[in-house]
């Protein structure tokens, strides 16, 4: 089976569905599938990737409370149909298929393969959807298969655009994330336990909520320290709120690549995503549960389809810095529930390992192919027909 991996993100920056991608392509390949990807690159050309079809220039775009990289060139469509004839590919994923400009004009130029379309996104609302949806409505109806990483994300989209999905979640590698990785180097104090922040700095991830919250732990306690690794537009600002509010022993490791990820889950006694919303499903969640590590996190619709509320970890109310002391407090002082929680999450998380997703992908693939054949007889007959009367 030969199958075009469309991704509409800059696929030299790390990012969720960048990584959905990575994963999900080395897993089908792994079974035998030819897979190339098909994504905007701010690489080099003279530094190419393997099995990567560079398509369009990303540029970055303020979207969902975030930037999103993402090429906006409406000069794709040649070089689309010269892909796509080349190659032939027997199924198209597009993931994000309504998103300009690589996505739809792949979804609107596919003509011969069977297509697929994920859908990771999760808003309240989106003003594109709304009223572009009589023009894509058209694009939509060429999915033959339909996939949402999250009930929150078949939600959301299918307020659109109705349709049946299949809720197949995101995956995670528990080879690679794992209670036995040794910790990074660095990050553990011998008088303080180490609560974990790990994301983009950016309004949507709720640092501020945990700074608050982590000040009102010190007003009580010295038996902890807050390390933030990632970067953003917000880092600075962070950084000087901590000098000038004198917010104790609060270390900015910032960005870290992917592959030194497993070893600061390891060495944190918890690990807190005090996230505003805005998110699908709740990957940095399992990767902390597939390490071990008991988990703090707010209760918003992505992060309740993978942790339930005091087996894993515990939920809180988005913004209540408050409440979000107390859960921290609460497992300071529990050393027991802490082993629990990383016990449990590290089993929970064995069900959402790449090879799980990928059969039930697979599937979906098969099903796409097998309609898509029934579509191109029906199609033959009624033109059969027409020039029979």
């Amino acid at each position: 089976m030969k199958v075009a991996m469309v991704s509409p993100y800059d696929y030299r920056r790390p990012g969720g569905v960048g990584e959905h991608v990575r994963h999900l392509s080395s897993e089908l390949r792994s079974r035998g599938l030819a897979v190339t990807v098909i994504a905007p690159y701010a690489g080099s050309r003279q530094d190419p990737v393997p099995d990567l079809i560079a398509l369009g220039r990303p540029i970055p775009v303020p979207a969902n409370g975030s930037v999103a990289r993402i090429s906006l060139s409406f000069h794709l469509s040649r070089r689309i149909r010269e892909v796509l004839e080349k190659e032939r590919f027997d199924v198209v994923h597009i993931h994000e298929p309504l998103m300009p400009a690589l996505p739809v004009n792949v979804l609107r130029l596919n003509r011969t393969a069977a297509t697929v379309g994920t859908f990771h996104a999760y808003a309240r609302q989106n003003l594109g959807y709304y009223y572009g949806r009589p023009i894509l409505r058209r694009q939509f109806r060429r999915l033959d298969e339909c996939i949402a990483v999250s009930e929150p994300a078949r939600a959301f989209v299918s307020r659109y655009f109705p349709a049946e999905y299949t809720v197949i979640p995101n995956g995670i590698d528990p080879t690679f994330y794992r209670p036995q990785t040794p910790p990074a180097e660095g990050i553990t104090h011998p008088r303080r336990r180490t609560i974990l922040f790990l994301g983009r700095l950016e309004e949507r991830k709720g640092l501020s909520t945990l700074l608050d919250a982590y000040q009102l732990l010190r007003q009580v306690r010295a038996d902890c320290q807050l390390v933030v690794v990632g970067d953003g537009a917000l880092r600075r600002g962070y950084e000087r709120r901590v000098e000038e509010e004198g917010i104790p022993d609060v270390r900015f490791m910032g960005f870290i690549p992917e592959e030194a990820k497993p070893g600061y889950f390891t060495a944190a006694d918890i690990y807190c995503a005090p996230n505003t919303g805005k998110e699908s499903f709740g990957v940095i969640l399992l990767e902390a549960m597939a390490s071990g590590t008991p988990v703090v996190a707010t209760a918003i619709d992505g992060f309740r389809q993978v942790l339930t509320d005091g087996r894993e970890g515990i939920l809180v109310p988005p913004g209540n810095d408050g409440a979000m002391a107390s859960a921290l407090s609460f497992l300071l002082d529990h050393p027991e529930k802490r082993q629990e929680m990383g016990r449990a999450g590290t089993a929970s998380a064995q069900g959402y390992a790449w090879p799980l997703v990928a059969d039930r992908v697979y599937r979906v693939y098969t099903r796409a192919l097998a309609k898509h054949s029934q579509e191109e007889v029906s199609s033959v007959v009624q033109q059969t027909a027409t020039e029979i009367r």
